[in-house]
Parts: structure tokens; sequence; C-alpha cells
């Protein structure tokens, strides 16, 4: 650009400046009237409020990858360690888990309270009869509950949510949830971090630490099922080990009670018999004990760690944006309106929009 363009440049934008602030009534109108509408919308606005908890799960050892490969995968954001896993539930796949419509509906029947009503209430209620919506949403909603069918409530058994014949108002409320919950996973450390976004920060701070007590669990009976499994069954053997020694004991006691001071070859042969029979079924049970106190050591060990390095905390600011920020947004577009309306259109077509304006009224 020559420094003669440049310069014409300067003078038209100074030029166009000095035409809109001439017209200082009009500039003082619309940012009135944007002032008013940016108040409007600014104060109707719900507010949000956000909690987040920092979860630090233990890594399995035996699934580890080399220490230095891991290192230097890790700076490009891949987990080496956590992919390798002979686990199907890695942390990676955790947002899903969250996701999933079995443990969204789940979390209808989660009590909860507000910071300014310590009336116990289910999310599902609250989130129906407690969230404040802003009035410009109130049309849609009439036209759309005037023009919906009849939806006829998805009941199970024992009048639990059936998440193969959901409703409309529980898979809007499902979707609902799932916006208002997050699930993000630190690549390179494994921390989770857990967000819950509600209108009441009582509400927020409540569902953060019910969601992170759920995942501990969801992942801890995932982790120990087969070695819960197999303690189940060596538990059942012991029993019925235990059962059998019971009895062969029993009738070892009752036949050399039977047959004192008899030095019959058969009497003696018979409880040598019972005898052996009765240390066989000793050794079984023993042996039982073993696997299953084996099995319960299992059960420990597959049981992983947590580190919760940030508890729930109901938030005292509001995460959603400010109210000012919000003026300022609508104060911005009156600007920006007032200069196209002076810049962009002639004086001849403002002339004709006048004019119409006019014969309307």
């Amino acid at each position: 650009m020559t420094e003669e363009n440049k310069r014409h440049l300067e003078i038209d934008i100074i030029a166009h400046t000095l035409k809109v602030l001439r017209n200082w009534k009009l500039l003082c109108i619309t940012f009135v009237i944007a002032g008013a509408i940016g108040m409007v919308v600014a104060f109707n606005t719900p507010k949000l409020f956000t909690s987040t908890v920092i979860l630090a799960p233990e890594i399995s050892a035996g699934a580890s990858v080399s220490g230095n490969l891991a290192d230097l995968a890790s700076n490009f954001g891949v987990d080496l360690n956590g992919k390798s896993s002979l686990d199907a539930i890695y942390p990676e796949i955790y947002p899903a888990v969250f996701s999933s419509t079995d443990f969204v509906l789940s979390m209808f029947d989660i009590p909860v309270r507000l910071k300014d009503d310590s009336n116990v209430r289910t999310y599902k209620m609250h989130l129906t009869k407690d969230l404040k919506m802003p009035f410009w949403n109130y049309p849609s909603l009439w036209l759309s509950e005037m023009l919906k069918k009849p939806d006829p409530a998805s009941k199970g058994k024992n009048g639990e949510v059936d998440p193969y014949f959901l409703s409309r108002n529980d898979t809007e409320l499902a979707f609902a949830i799932s916006k208002s919950i997050g699930c993000l996973v630190d690549k390179k450390t494994s921390e989770i971090t857990i967000s819950v976004t509600d209108q009441d920060p009582v509400v927020a701070a409540i569902i953060a630490d019910t969601l992170q007590h759920r995942l501990q669990n969801y992942i801890i009976e995932y982790r120990t099922k087969k070695a819960r499994t197999d303690y189940e069954y060596y538990k059942a053997l012991v029993e019925d080990a235990r059962k059998k020694y019971v009895k062969s004991q029993e009738l070892y006691a009752e036949f050399c009670d039977a047959n004192v001071d008899v030095i019959l070859m058969g009497v003696n042969n018979e409880r040598d018999q019972l005898e052996n029979e009765m240390q066989i079924n000793f050794n079984l049970y023993n042996q039982m004990m073993a696997q299953m106190k084996a099995a319960e050591a299992k059960v420990q060990e597959r049981t992983p760690a947590f580190t919760v390095i940030q508890n729930a905390y109901t938030p005292q600011k509001a995460s959603s944006r400010p109210r000012i920020v919000t003026l300022i947004m609508f104060l911005f577009l009156g600007l920006v309106i007032d200069f196209i309306w002076m810049l962009v259109l002639s004086d001849k077509q403002r002339d004709e929009i006048y004019v119409r304006f006019k014969k309307l009224h």
C-alpha cells in the first residue's frame, strides 16, 4: 500500500467516525435501547454454578510400558500405559461411561437440596420444577406443548425408568443431564476431572460428589468382577467340602463308638476306610479354604485406589457469563448497528425508511 493510499484510508476512517459522532442524538438513543435490551437479557439469564472434582486413579503396574517410551509418547498426548492395559475400561473411556444412557438414568433418583431450601427432592424433580427459564423460551415451550402428542410415562416393573422405552420427557432430561456433566481425562497424568453445572451451587456440589463415588464404584466393580466371581465360587466349594468333612467325621466317630474293643479284621478295615475318607475330605477342605483365601486376596489386589486431589465444593461465584459482559456485548452491537445505519445506508435510503416508518404510525 502506497503512502497516499494509507493517508486516504486514515482520512476516510476519521471522516466516517466524525459523521457518526455528529449525529450524537441517534447514537445516544441506540446506546440507550441496546443497554436496556442488554439489561433485560442479562437479568433474565439464570446464573450457572460449576463444581469440580479431580481424581488420580491407580494405574495397574502389570500393564505399564517402558518408562522412557511412555514419557516420550505422553509429550504428544498419547498414553501407552492406559491403552496397553488388559482392562476394557481405561481412563480415556470414562467420558463415554458418563454419557451412557444407563449411567445418566441412574442419576434421576439422586437426593439433592437447594441452597435456600433444605427440603430433599430427587434430581429429576429438581430439574423439572426448580430450574428457572428465560422469558424468551416460553413461546417455543408453549408451542411445543400444544403440538406434541401425549407422552406416556416409561416405567419398568418396580416403577423405575425403562431404558428401552424412554418417554420424550425422560429423553430430554437425560440429554440435559449429559450436557451439564463433564468428564475430562489428562492423557499425560491420567487425572480425571469431573464437573457439574447447575443453577444451584449446592446441587452442583452434591451431584459432583455423587458422580465421584459412582465412578469409583463402577471402576472397582469392573476390575474386581472376575476376582469376586472366583471368590464366590471357592466359597461355595469350601462350604460343600466342610459339609462332607463334617459328615465323614461323624460317621467315623459313630463307627468307632459302636465297635469299641472289637479286634475283627473286617471291622478294622472298615474303620481305616472311614478314617481315610475323613482325611481325604479334610485335605480337600483345607485346599478349598486356601483357594478361597487366595481369591479373597486377589479381590483386594485388584481393587484400585483413588487419590482425591480436589473434593467437591459449593461454588461461590457463578461460572456463567457475567452480566456486565452481556451488557457490553449489546452496547457494542448497538454501536455496530449505528455505524451501519450511518455509513452503509445512503441519505436517500435513510429518508425512505423514515417516510415508511411515519406512514406505519
